[in-house]
């Protein structure tokens, strides 16, 4: 009797997860993104142009390289554009590219190695440059789950970690491309 359950729920757990893996768990993962972390993002880009979407504002060097900015009396237009300011602009545009690009599932895999990427940056500049406090950093182990670097962002790291690795699912624009040009998508 035990082994007949067993096999029942083997074969019912097995048979979820290929649907699920299928398509639900990458749309699901976006869709938590947006839910939490999509405009967070775009606000927080949105805060480094002015006067368009090809205007860098001073404000994202101060956001990004306050210490250089410091260095240069505060001046963004004093800071070498090799590497400084090639880094804000990257950064800037970054911020609001990659989250689209996770959101509609397009090349959804490199997008989320870039946000992996730009959250490890973030998290460093808050502690080396913005001088984040102990509470602020966190630490893992502990009974307290609200640190916003250590904990909040290890959970960020995890999802754009599993697109990374499994994709985007069959809804997303990552399957349709992939249908269109004859290459099989997962």
């Amino acid at each position: 009797m035990i082994q007949f359950f067993l096999g029942l729920y083997g074969r019912l757990a097995n048979g979820a997860g290929r649907i699920a893996d299928a398509w639900l768990m990458g749309l699901f993962a976006r869709l938590v993104f947006a839910a939490v972390l999509f405009i967070y993002f775009l606000n927080s880009a949105f805060t480094k142009f002015e006067g368009g979407p090809f205007s860098i504002a001073d404000a994202a060097y101060f956001q990004i390289i306050p210490p250089i900015v410091e260095a240069a009396g505060y001046d963004a237009s004093q800071v070498a554009f090799i590497p400084w300011g090639l880094m804000v602009y990257a950064g800037s545009y970054a911020e609001i590219i990659l989250p689209l690009l996770v959101v509609l599932g397009l090349f959804t895999r490199i997008a989320a190695v870039g946000m992996i990427v730009f959250v490890l940056v973030q998290s460093y500049v808050d502690i080396a440059f913005h001088h984040a406090d102990a509470a602020t950093i966190g630490a893992w182990f502990d009974n307290l789950s609200n640190a916003v670097i250590l904990d909040q962002r290890a959970l960020w790291v995890f999802l754009f970690a599993y697109l990374a690795l499994k994709g985007a699912g069959m809804v997303s624009l990552d399957f349709v491309l992939s249908r269109l040009y004859g290459r099989p998508a997962r």
